[in-house]
């Protein structure tokens, strides 16, 4: 997959942008806050339909725009494509068109471009909490999945709706009647969530392990474990079984979420843990190991994006390379030789070997 050319129009710092890429390695340099992660933040858009940063379509607009506009030309599946976004202020929903045809969700582009972004917050996920690991595995199967992404949005829908009724229960205990069909649908819904995250998180700890490898020559040993409810026993288990499982760890957690008025139990709560040679690598690893490890869960979505689409997804590294010693860098470094690569640096002059410079300043080419 290669993005040959970008244009944006009214997309966060830049009114507007026309911009040719190299296939290899494209060097984005600027100082600080001149739009270089807005524009890594377009590409990931283009062919996700998800922004890293933002939580409403609004907050990528230029100030003052009542709409924005990114189009992209790229080459994947054997052919020249075209990928285009038209988000709005307000409430009006994001136009998506593919090829010049408008298509309605965002598993009619699936597989034209694939990207994975790798930031600074990243290198530190294994140390934080538990919803920025949940945010990393959804980035990834969403972009892996788009039923993932259906079902992820249901689930987060009828979460809102629950949330909403155990809160008024209080004033008004007549909404009570319809929770339990609320429960049943979370419970329907949030078992395929399971399924799903079993099956990608086995394959990236089977993939981060051989990375992780390779970088410490065999001296600890990756493994990944995914943790969800209790009474899942088996997460690679049918979606009946895991549909029955968390049923029985909602009813056991019934009256605690009505005196409470939270939701208590589900996927939404679910992480996954790392260890290296059996050590938890939350409580016990140093920053380095911490470090490595991040890296290697990086490079193994990359390489399952690439096992899944039969191409080679596009990477994007933002301000990563500058957090990193001198050996981690020679790490990332030496696995980014084929595929096409996006890496933003404020030191104009440290990488600028790698391929193709574009200086960024004020959200203009300077």
């Amino acid at each position: 997959m290669e993005l040959h050319n970008l244009k944006l129009r009214n997309f966060r710092n830049y009114e507007e942008l026309n911009l040719d890429f190299d296939p290899g390695v494209n060097l984005i340099v600027g100082r600080n806050a001149q739009g270089k992660t807005n524009l890594l933040e377009a590409v990931a858009y283009l062919g996700t339909g998800k922004s890293f940063r933002a939580q409403k379509q609004s907050e990528m607009l230029r100030f003052g725009a009542d709409f924005g506009d990114l189009e992209g030309e790229i080459f994947s599946q054997g052919r020249l494509q075209t990928l285009r976004w038209v988000l709005f202020d307000r409430q009006r929903p994001r136009q998506i068109w593919r090829n010049g045809a408008k298509k309605k969700t965002v598993a009619d582009i699936s597989g034209v471009m694939s990207t994975v972004l790798f930031c600074p917050e990243d290198l530190m996920v294994l140390k934080s909490g538990a919803s920025a690991r949940r945010r990393l595995g959804d980035m990834a199967l969403c972009g892996l999945r788009p039923n993932y992404d259906a079902a992820l949005t249901e689930y987060n829908r009828i979460l809102e709706q629950k949330s909403r009724i155990l809160k008024d229960h209080f004033e008004n205990p007549a909404v009570l009647e319809i929770l339990p069909e609320y429960n049943t649908r979370l419970c329907q819904v949030g078992a395929l969530l399971i399924s799903y995250r079993a099956r990608f998180y086995q394959s990236l700890g089977q993939e981060a392990a051989k990375f992780h490898d390779a970088f410490s020559g065999g001296a600890e040993e990756f493994s990944l474990q995914y943790q969800t409810v209790s009474t899942v026993r088996d997460p690679l288990a049918p979606v009946s079984e895991l549909t029955q499982a968390l049923q029985e760890h909602l009813q056991s957690h019934y009256r605690a979420e009505l005196e409470s008025g939270m939701c208590l139990t589900g996927p939404h709560k679910d992480d996954f843990e790392v260890c290296l040679s059996g050590i938890n690598l939350k409580a016990y690893g140093s920053q380095g190991q911490t470090r490595t490890a991040a890296i290697s869960l990086k490079l193994a979505q990359r390489e399952l994006y690439r096992r899944e689409f039969g191409e080679e997804p596009v990477l994007l590294l933002d301000d990563v390379l500058s957090e990193l010693d001198p050996a981690r860098q020679d790490f990332v470094l030496n696995q980014i030789k084929t595929g096409q690569v996006f890496i933003t640096c404020c030191e104009p002059g440290k990488f600028t070997e790698l391929g193709k410079t574009i200086h960024i300043e004020q959200g203009k080419l300077s």
